[in-house]
């Protein structure tokens, strides 16, 4: 579809990764590490509302719904937020968890009372599609999954990477993005200046030891890739991993030289990027 081609050309909230603001800015590797796909997570005990689901992603793809969401947060156009309901068992509600510290997919930038993001716009507009009132619950990135399985939670819509692991709790929709992993550096950090290939990349990570500290986000694909993951086919590297919450809070840290590199999906990570180097 010619979203994934946008996707592909154009640099992530409208702002520079590339670490122009010198030695404090920070800039993304850009090859992509792995390839993965988006999906949702919906309660396994609700058939009707997986094809419900699976039926309007359909309907936002083709009729270009999906694009105009996409080109608020690639593009030049501007974010829609979203003001979920309290959570009322009387009502006939859609009840979204998620974590919304994963920019540009769900984020909020006023503790809590609207939200920002891909997947919150798609929200919004599924339980407008399905007539329901929308509440968003907001968790850890572990516990996302978790939730819609014990029913505490109708769907899961979190940036989520199809897993088999994840499967054990939600029945996943069709893919609705393709995402990958990519490295985030310190901006006058060269050691991956000449890499061409994610090869080359693999290469460089595999040859470092304990030493070396990489900054994930918690339950994430980037995790599994750095730690190794029987599943996915990762082999994992021999550093010392970092789990945070978001994956600002590592560029945080990675910028204070309490850790090397950071490797999270590679919308956040050009966007964490190009907020950071904006503000510093």
């Amino acid at each position: 579809m010619a979203i994934f081609a946008i996707l592909t050309l154009c640099t992530a909230c409208g702002g520079s990764s590339d670490g122009e603001k010198g030695s404090r800015g920070v800039k993304v590797i850009d090859i992509n590490l792995t390839e993965e796909e988006y999906a949702f997570g919906v309660d396994k005990t609700q058939p009707e509302l997986l094809e419900q689901t699976n039926a309007f992603i359909t309907k936002i793809m083709e009729d270009g719904t999906f694009d105009a969401i996409c080109n608020k947060y690639f593009g030049d156009g501007t974010p829609t937020a979203v003001t979920p309901c309290a959570y009322d068992e009387t009502k006939d509600q859609l009840v979204v968890a998620t974590n919304a510290g994963f920019e540009p997919f769900e984020y909020t930038t006023d503790g809590g009372a609207t939200y920002l993001g891909i997947d919150m716009e798609i929200a919004a507009l599924l339980a407008e599609y399905l007539g329901k009132e929308l509440v968003i619950n907001n968790m850890e990135f572990e516990a996302v999954c978790l939730s819609v399985g014990q029913q505490k939670a109708d769907i899961a819509m979190a940036g989520l990477t199809v897993k088999p692991d994840r499967e054990e709790h939600v029945a996943f929709t069709k893919s609705y993005y393709y995402a990958s992993q990519k490295l985030i550096v310190k901006a006058d950090d060269t050691t991956f200046d000449a890499c061409k290939t994610a090869a080359d990349v693999e290469a460089i990570l595999s040859a470092k030891d304990k030493t070396t500290k990489i900054g994930v986000q918690n339950g994430t694909t980037g995790q599994f890739y750095v730690m190794g993951d029987e599943e996915w086919g990762f082999d994992g590297y021999n550093v010392d991993c970092k789990g945070y919450t978001n994956g600002s809070l590592a560029v945080n840290d990675m910028i204070n030289g309490n850790i090397d590199y950071v490797i999270i999906d590679a919308a956040p990570a050009d966007c964490i990027a190009a907020a950071y180097n904006k503000m510093n």
